[in-house]
C-alpha cells in the first residue's frame, strides 16, 4: 500500500480529531462545533474559508502554485452531520449526547479530507485550486442541495465534484468504485383511503377502507412484478399502515405509507404514474375517495465514467489493482447526487472492515451503519487522505 508518510506520522493526531468530533454529534443543520472545528485547523493551516452556505457548509480553497490562474479547479466534498439515535458504545469517545451518533461514519469522512487538506497545503506542487467541501445535512437534510442553492458551483466554480464513503463489510485496504448509478433515489408516498365507518357486525351500512386499502397494497406490488422491465431497478415498500381503533368499528380511513427506489428518474415517473392508476382504480371500484401524496427527496447517485475511471486509476496505484472493486449499486440514497446532477464526477467507497478496529466498550451488534454498535475504522484515515490528495493532483494534471 502506497501512503504518503507525511499523514501517517500524523495518524494519531487525526484519529484524536475524528474521535473528538465523534463524541460531539450534531443533525442536519446543526454542526456549529462541527463547523467551527473544522474552520479553526483549516485556517491554522493557511487555507482561506468559507462559512455559511447551507446554513452550516464549510468551504476551503486551497490554489496550487499558480494561484488557480490557469482556472482549473475541483472539489473534494466530505459530510459532517450525525444521526438522530441512540449510541450503544460506551467507549471513551462514544457521544456525550443523548440520542445523537455518528453512526454512518461522517466524522471519519471530515478527518480524512481534513487530514488532505492539511497536506495539500503544505505542498502545492500543482495548478489549478481545490476546493474542500464540507456539507451539513446529509442525513434526511439535502445539504447539498442546500448549499448549491446558497451558490456554491457559482461562487467556487469547479469542473468536477468528487465524494467517498466507508463502507463496512468490505476488507480493510480495499476501495471500490464504479461507473454509472451507484446509489438509489429516495421516494416517500403516503396515501389515505376514505371510506364510510360504521358497525363492524353491518357491513353492508359501511364503505369499508379496510380491505380496500389490502387490495392497494397488493396492487402496487405488481407495478415492479409487470409494469417494470426486468432488467430494470426499482423497489416500493408500503412500511406503515395506520387504520383503526377498536374491533368491532370499521374506520372512516386507513393510511399508507413508505417508499419508493430507482436508478433512473424515467423509472421513477413510471412508477409515480402507475401507482396512481392502480390506486385511483381500485378505490373507484369499491366506491371510495383516496387522497395520494408522492414526494421526492433525493436523485439518483449517478458516476461520470471518466471521472469514475480516474478514480479506479488511483486507487489502483494507492491499494493494488486487486484490493479495488466494482461498487454494486444499492438501493440506499446519498445527497451528493444532486451536486452529481450539476458536475461530472463521482461517489468512491472506502473499506471499514469488519468491525474489529472496535476498542473495548462497543455495543453488541454489528459495525453496520446507522447500527448502535457502528464506529468508523481511524486506521482509514491516512488511505483517505492520501487517495483524496493523488486524485486532485491527478485530476488537476
Amino acid at each position: 500500500m502506497s501512503l504518503i508518510e507525511e499523514i501517517v506520522a500524523q495518524a494519531d493526531e487525526l484519529a484524536a480529531l475524528r474521535r473528538d468530533i465523534h463524541a460531539h454529534p450534531e443533525l442536519c443543520f446543526e454542526e456549529v462545533r462541527t463547523a467551527d472545528v473544522i474552520a479553526a485547523k483549516l485556517t491554522e493551516w493557511g487555507i482561506a474559508v468559507h462559512r455559511g452556505l447551507g446554513k452550516t457548509g464549510v468551504v476551503g480553497i486551497v490554489h496550487g502554485r499558480d494561484a488557480g490562474a490557469c482556472g482549473r479547479a475541483l472539489g473534494l466534498r466530505a459530510d459532517m452531520d450525525a444521526l438522530p439515535m441512540q449510541e450503544g458504545n460506551t467507549f471513551a469517545h462514544a457521544s456525550r449526547h443523548a440520542g445523537k451518533m455518528h453512526g454512518c461514519g461522517h466524522d471519519g469522512h471530515v478527518a480524512m479530507l481534513l487530514a488532505a487538506a492539511q497536506h495539500l497545503s503544505r505542498h502545492r506542487d500543482f495548478d489549478g485550486t481545490i476546493y474542500l467541501i464540507f456539507q451539513p445535512a446529509e442525513e434526511g437534510g439535502g445539504g447539498a442541495r442546500e448549499m448549491i442553492r446558497d451558490g456554491l458551483f457559482t461562487r467556487f466554480p469547479m469542473q468536477a465534484v468528487f465524494g467517498m464513503h466507508n463502507w463496512p463489510g468490505m476488507a480493510e485496504g480495499q476501495m471500490a468504485v464504479s461507473p454509472g448509478p451507484v446509489m438509489a433515489s429516495s421516494n416517500e408516498f403516503k396515501i389515505t383511503v376514505r371510506g364510510k365507518g360504521g358497525h363492524a357486525a353491518m357491513p353492508h351500512l359501511v364503505l369499508d377502507p379496510v380491505p380496500v386499502a389490502a387490495q392497494i397494497i397488493m396492487g402496487l406490488q405488481t407495478i415492479i412484478s409487470r409494469s417494470l422491465k426486468p432488467v430494470d431497478a426499482g423497489v416500493i415498500s408500503v412500511t406503515m399502515v395506520h387504520g383503526g381503533e377498536a374491533s368491532n368499528v370499521v374506520p372512516d380511513t386507513v393510511e399508507l405509507e413508505g417508499t419508493v427506489r430507482t436508478f433512473s428518474v424515467a423509472v421513477l415517473d413510471m412508477i409515480e404514474q402507475r401507482m396512481q392508476q392502480v390506486i385511483d382504480g381500485i378505490c373507484a371500484s369499491q366506491g371510495l375517495k383516496y387522497a395520494f401524496v408522492f414526494e421526492r427527496n433525493y436523485p439518483p447517485t449517478i458516476n461520470t465514467a471518466p471521472e469514475a475511471a480516474l478514480a479506479r486509476a488511483v486507487m489502483e496505484r494507492l491499494v493494488g489493482a486487486a484490493q479495488v472493486l466494482d461498487q454494486e449499486p444499492t438501493m440506499g440514497a446519498e445527497d451528493f447526487a444532486y451536486m452529481l446532477e450539476e458536475k461530472p464526477g463521482a461517489y468512491c467507497f472506502i473499506a471499514n472492515g469488519e468491525g474489529d478496529h472496535r476498542a473495548i466498550g462497543h455495543g453488541g451488534g454489528p459495525c453496520m451503519l446507522h447500527n448502535p454498535s457502528y464506529d468508523f475504522n481511524d486506521r482509514l484515515i491516512p488511505l483517505g487522505a492520501t487517495f483524496w490528495v493523488e486524485l486532485a493532483k491527478e485530476w488537476l494534471k
